[in-house]
């Protein structure tokens, strides 16, 4: 296509008034540096466009395109963002009008960051003022000296805009984001990589503030953004690569590992903890009321000792002998708990790590990863290089379907078998079986798993019941909402999701189903991880605001706290809802009074405060206190082979133990209380914590 070259110098004399001397390139400013661009010469031309594909944990799921124009002095873009993730379409556009330096004039940005979350928000810019809207309400004020208006979990193009904006713009240690926010852009490296049998040196930055965490982005040498490494609205790993980049996706998810695995290691140095209990004559926490997690009655004026990682002695402190030259804590008006476990965790981004910790959880089980990133995020912790809780993995493998998610196909036994193997020899403790896998495969993980002395979790996949995936050889199910289907009368393969609420919130839990449900379960010796405190995040609505019943939503990272309390109005099916996740409830406690074990899972929904959410819920469900505090810690480790080393704070086990400002068996809720965290022989201070990933404590 002919280019005016008139218009491209004109661009050029603009970049060099208004850029940096280190930027070379100003959009299309070069006739031979276009990057996939197109160009008439006239007023509104388009200057550039180009499209990413879309990803979740590596698999191809939608795409984005964006088009560049310039009008007058004006430079205008459109994105259009689309992908389709478990059968659910999340499109999303964006309006960005700014000057030729990109100092914006509008934005306006409409539709579904994730499944579960909408956003409409309009930014306008007048000379002295700012005019916001997030859906139907206006609001003012004074316009920053300088400025980029950018949504979190926005489309790739957007942090394009960014970046180019941070460069324009003298490359300032904090750029403020309308409608809210404040961004940290790092240059980290050159990377060489490996494009279509070809090398090519890209400059790699790192965005942190957008959204909660860090991004990973990659930008060419004519400053196209040509991939991000991140993590979407529901915290899934998630991957855009501009169109011609494909074929290096694996390098940049394994560099933006590498860089993750630096940035644990920085947090770990910056939260370093104190040596806990590392010298001869050990740590010993003295006079706090101690709830060893056996189930035995509490001990007031206790006694922990501790030396080097191990629990040295643990019971009244009249009965504990304490070494001459310990380290003497007192924690009087303290309680002592075993740490606790998340048994339903997706360590998707290394902030999760003092997260887990910070909330007391000292043990996680990852339900399902990228295999190259949890492998390494695992292996830095263990190995003391990297803060965070032990991980215990479950691979992920998923059938071919439109449910399916990630890359690791079992369509036919011998891929199962495959895969399995790949995992074990990984050192991953279970299997996780996915929405899409067919009951022939399920069989043939569970037989391979079996074999090598793994179990099976997992999803009940769509088609199929919790009967025939048991029955085939799975160990465990995630989910509450797959035991209560069968716990009613069977409904048509095509009922809506109207007749399925119905259905549970109508369950008699006498019926002939619901007593042959607990019989199965009880011959089979299932194991349930319920999260059920991301079935009630859905019951969520203005009217029933997230903090009415998690008022941990009002303490996370600003940039995530946008994402959790976006609720729409209550749908009209709301009560019907609210029905069936009272009886999902029930249905646990009835499980638990049955003799099924029952294990604390999250699902994430809340990060660090669901698992005390989900600890409440059981005592709702008819739990005492103990059997909740049991259920996140000694009920775990026996489910995973280890509670002669974790689980209850006893004389010869790690010390895995944390110290709560309340006690949570006289009122459940203050297992919140969380106050320090001991585990890998370095004691932590909560607050500190949650303080390092921009949480309140």
């Amino acid at each position: 296509m002919k280019v005016r070259r008139e218009l491209y110098i004109l661009l050029a004399m603009a970049c060099i008034l208004a850029w940096t001397p280190r930027a070379t390139m100003c959009f299309a400013a070069q006739q031979d540096q276009t990057p996939a661009a197109l160009a008439t010469g006239e007023t509104g031309d388009v200057i550039e466009q180009g499209t990413f594909t879309l990803h979740k944990f590596e698999q191809p799921i939608g795409k984005e395109t964006y088009q560049i124009t310039l009008d007058g002095d004006t430079v205008a873009a459109k994105i259009d963002f689309k992908f389709t993730d478990r059968g659910t379409d999340v499109p999303l556009s964006v309006s960005f009008r700014s000057a030729i330096d990109l100092t914006p004039k509008s934005f306006v940005i409409k539709g579904k960051p994730s499944r579960q979350s909408t956003i409409d928000e309009d930014v306008e810019v007048f000379p002295d003022q700012v005019r916001i809207r997030d859906r139907d309400k206006w609001t003012e004020t004074k316009a920053p000296a300088q400025f980029f208006t950018i949504a979190g979990y926005a489309p790739a193009s957007m942090q394009m805009l960014l970046v180019r904006y941070w460069i324009t713009h003298h490359n300032p240690e904090e750029v403020t984001t309308l409608p809210s926010g404040h961004v940290k852009i790092e240059t980290r490296s050159k990377d060489t990589i490996t494009v279509n049998g070809k090398e090519e040196t890209l400059q790699r930055y790192t965005v942190e503030g957008l959204i909660w965490g860090r991004e990973t982005l990659w930008f060419n040498e004519h400053r196209d953004l040509v991939a991000a490494i991140t993590t979407d609205a529901e915290f899934d790993h998630f991957e855009a690569i501009l169109d011609g980049y494909e074929s290096a996706l694996g390098s940049f998810v394994s560099r933006a590992g590498a860089d993750e695995m630096a940035s644990l290691e920085e947090l770990s140095h910056s939260i370093a903890g104190s040596q806990a209990g590392a010298a001869s004559d050990g740590l010993a926490l003295v006079g706090a009321t101690l709830v060893d997690g056996t189930g035995a009655p509490a001990i007031a004026d206790s006694a922990v000792v501790i030396r080097k990682g191990r629990i040295v002695a643990a019971g009244p402190e009249s009965q504990v002998k304490i070494p001459k030259h310990a380290q003497v804590i007192d924690a009087r008006g303290k309680t002592i708990l075993p740490g606790l476990w998340d048994m339903h965790a997706h360590f998707e981004q290394v902030e999760w790590g003092p997260i887990y910790l910070a909330a007391g959880a000292t043990t996680v089980r990852d339900c399902g990863n990228e295999f190259e990133f949890i492998t390494a995020v695992r292996d830095a912790i263990a190995a003391g290089d990297g803060l965070g809780p032990r991980i215990l993995a479950a691979g992920i493998v998923d059938g071919s379907g439109p449910m399916t998610v990630g890359v690791n196909r079992v369509d036919t036994p011998e891929q199962a078998r495959q895969w399995v193997d790949r995992y074990h020899e990984a050192k991953f403790q279970q299997m996780k079986v996915y929405s899409s896998v067919k009951l022939p495969e399920v069989k043939a993980v569970a037989d391979e798993a079996h074999l090598l002395g793994m179990t099976v979790t997992g999803h009940v996949p769509e088609g199929l019941n919790a009967y025939q995936v048991i029955e085939a050889g799975q160990d465990q199910i995630n989910h509450i909402a797959y035991i209560v289907d069968i716990m009613h009368p069977p409904l048509p393969a095509d009922a809506n999701r109207v007749a399925r609420l119905d259905a549970v919130a109508d369950i008699d839990f006498n019926s002939a189903e619901a007593q042959k449900a607990v019989a199965f379960l009880q011959t089979h010796h299932t194991v349930l991880d319920p999260t059920l405190a991301v079935f009630e995040m859905g019951t969520a609505s203005t009217a029933k605001p997230p903090a009415s019943f998690e008022p941990g939503v009002n303490k996370v990272a600003p940039e995530l706290a946008a994402q959790l309390i976006d609720v729409g109005p209550p749908r009209p099916d709301a009560g019907m809802h609210e029905k069936a996740f009272d009886k999902m409830v029930a249905a646990v406690g009835v499980l638990h009074r049955a003799g099924i074990t029952i294990v604390a899972g999250t699902d994430q929904t809340v990060p660090g405060y669901s698992l005390y959410r989900e600890i409440e819920l059981y005592v709702q469900a008819g739990f005492t206190p103990m059997e909740a505090i049991q259920a996140a810690s000694i009920v775990p480790a026996r489910v995973m082979g280890l509670d002669r080393e974790l689980g209850t704070v006893e004389a010869g086990k790690r010390a895995d133990v944390i110290v709560l400002g309340a006690n949570p068996l006289d009122n459940i809720h203050n297992i919140r209380s969380v106050e320090s965290v001991i585990t890998g022989g370095k004691m932590y201070k909560s607050a500190d914590l949650w303080r390092s990933v921009g949480f309140k404590p």
